[in-house]
């Protein structure tokens, strides 16, 4: 077995390693966090926006979540944070994101920093894609949606 020895001339103090940035610190959030498989539609229909955070290639393997914006997970907090140069139109402080990742541990991380930076209606489900497909649970395509799509068939 061996071990390295960094002569204390060159190494870094232990203040000037661990002082690079201040934490990322929220109150606790006054809204849920997560949201039940079970409760996916409901929320859906209550105007809650899903946002489908997996790879493309995970949905070409997995399949889509209908009617959820398909946004890769390192463009979530960008997309979904109000007054960003990259947000949506429709990113506002007020808005409500349903997070879906493939197990739910990107989606719910996601969620926590949507929260700490005032976007208080941003929750995951719980378990992600794979337990919303074990339960056979999956988004719908509104009728105007299908609209489009037909349109573009034709």
């Amino acid at each position: 077995m061996t071990a390295s020895v960094v002569s204390s001339a060159l190494a870094p103090s232990a203040a000037s390693v661990f002082a690079v940035a201040p934490p990322t610190v929220a109150p606790a959030p006054s809204a849920p966090l997560s949201l039940r498989v079970e409760d996916y539609a409901s929320a859906v229909a209550a105007g809650a926006t899903p946002v489908d955070v997996r790879s493309h290639r995970r949905r070409q393997l997995d399949g889509a979540l209908f009617g959820a914006l398909a946004i890769d997970a390192v463009e979530v907090l960008d997309r979904l944070t109000p007054d960003t140069p990259d947000s949506l139109r429709t990113a506002r402080p007020d808005s409500r994101w349903v997070l879906v990742s493939e197990d739910g541990h990107e989606a719910e991380w996601l969620a926590w920093h949507l929260q700490a930076r005032g976007v208080h209606g941003a929750v995951f489900v719980v378990g992600g894609h794979r337990r919303m497909r074990s339960a056979r649970v999956n988004g719908r395509i509104r009728p105007d949606d299908l609209a489009v799509i037909s349109a573009h068939e034709s």
